[in-house]
């Protein structure tokens, strides 16, 4: 009988062992890791509070002290670390990118630490199961043609929940049989609404996913049954795609190259949605270059694609401020620098924003390509003495294909962690995470994590 594109599937996730990885694949790893861990930490103090309540929360229900909730203070159960260590990561939108676009840490990451650190697992099983949810997701963006970009399902909840149940099924070390029923779980805990973006929601979609992603494998190890076909008639692409996809992306070419080696990952420099990072560095460049203050600008237009999931023209709180392109364009013009601080309340309804904003215009032009790899941007502030100066930009710091130095990765780590651990518990965790595949244990780095400065 012929293997299903499930089954296929499968045997590709099964055959990534950490022997068989090229050189590049593991050092993008350690800086996943890295990047991972430093959102999950600046998270824990995302300014509305929602590190705060989801930390809260979970410690209320108690739990076995198996895994660390990282800044928390506590462990609990592995489930319930990695739900809140994935609402974490995503709290600030500061978490790495894919293309096609999707959040790749943020779900699976914070599984993998949980279980990692729950059966004392050695820093190689770890980069292998990063890898192979990176691959899961990115193939399955590829194949998924049916989920569009800021519509419909977040990826997260969807593509991220079947990586978060892939490496943790490497993790746990599933055969055929038990990853088929774990994919088949994740397959009725995947989901997502985009409606939910510019709330604390939505960065419980990378919590959930994590802790389905968890919660998936183990039930698969203990014999639970689903169907065993994901992607068969009436599965993932029926149901969330409208059957709109291309199947054979899934497996044709899987790990040849690894997809966060080729085209790679995208680490952001701003913690706000990455549609807004164009008109961030053509606002700070423009301010830069013109020496531009509140007073000197009299109106700001921006020419952007037909892309509506970031026209906010008056974003409803500092959160939602992360998803609006005026907003985060003028407070690049005010500060000069966007910062987890720039998505206050009190940034954003600040006398000198609401004023910046009322001043801020975004023009839609069709004719700029959609997709986020070929779109472009361009700034114009009009003067007040009636001059125009302006900046157009399309190639963009940190996206694949231009990657940050390791400067610039340091900077946002040790940004991301100051205030939240111990200054030498951040070289610490530094160090670890740069000899990952070394490590006999990540228990030690993860009680570096587990511990917080007083607040």
């Amino acid at each position: 009988m012929p293997q299903t594109t499930t089954e296929r599937f499968a045997d590709c996730i099964l055959a990534v062992t950490y022997d068989t990885l090229p050189a590049a694949a593991v050092e993008m790893a350690k800086h996943v890791a890295l990047d991972g861990i430093a959102v999950m930490l600046a998270g824990a103090d995302e300014p509305l509070g929602l590190g705060r309540i989801v930390t809260d929360y979970v410690r209320s229900t108690g739990g076995t002290e198996e895994s660390t909730v990282i800044a928390g203070g506590y462990r609990t159960g592995m489930a319930n670390a990695a739900f809140v260590n994935g609402t974490l990561a995503h709290a600030l939108d500061f978490d790495n990118t894919f293309y096609p676009l999707n959040h790749p840490t943020s779900p699976t990451l914070p599984a993998i630490l949980a279980i990692a650190e729950a059966r004392n697992l050695s820093g190689r099983a770890i980069v292998e199961a990063i890898v192979t949810a990176f691959e899961v997701q990115g193939r399955l963006r590829l194949a998924a043609t049916g989920l569009e970009t800021g519509k419909g399902f977040h990826k997260p909840g969807t593509t991220g929940t079947i990586g978060a149940t892939a490496g943790s099924a490497k993790l746990l070390g599933l055969n055929r049989t038990q990853l088929l029923m774990a994919l088949g779980t994740a397959g009725s805990r995947a989901g997502s609404l985009s409606i939910n973006t510019g709330t604390m929601t939505k960065s419980s979609h990378s919590g959930h996913a994590a802790r389905m992603g968890v919660e998936c494998a183990i039930l698969a190890s203990m014999g639970w049954t689903a169907n065993p076909d994901l992607f068969g008639p009436g599965g993932f692409f029926d149901t969330l795609c409208a059957g709109i996809a291309e199947p054979e992306r899934l497996t044709d070419g899987f790990g040849n190259p690894f997809r966060m080696v080729d085209p790679g990952v995208g680490f952001k420099k701003y913690p706000s949605n990455y549609f807004t990072h164009r008109g961030i560095d053509a606002a700070l460049a423009l301010r830069a270059e013109h020496n531009l203050s509140a007073e000197r600008i009299r109106g700001v237009k921006i020419r952007f694609p037909a892309f509506d999931y970031v026209n906010r023209p008056n974003p409803a709180s500092g959160l939602d401020g992360k998803f609006s392109v005026q907003y985060t364009t003028a407070v690049a013009l005010l500060d000069g620098k966007v910062t987890v601080a720039s998505f206050s309340n009190e940034r954003r309804f600040a006398p000198d924003m609401v004023d910046m904003l009322s001043r801020t215009e975004l023009a839609v032009d069709p004719t700029i390509p959609k997709d986020f790899a070929q779109m472009y941007v361009e700034v114009a502030i009009t003067l007040a003495d009636g001059s125009v100066v302006t900046r157009f930009l399309k190639d963009l710091s940190g996206f694949v294909g231009f990657p940050l130095t390791r400067e610039q990765r340091l900077g946002k780590f040790f940004g991301c962690t100051e205030g939240v651990i111990a200054g030498p518990s951040a070289h610490e965790v530094l160090a670890q995470v740069e000899k990952l595949e070394t490590l006999e244990s990540i228990r030690p780095m993860m009680d570096l994590l587990r511990s917080r400065l007083a607040v």
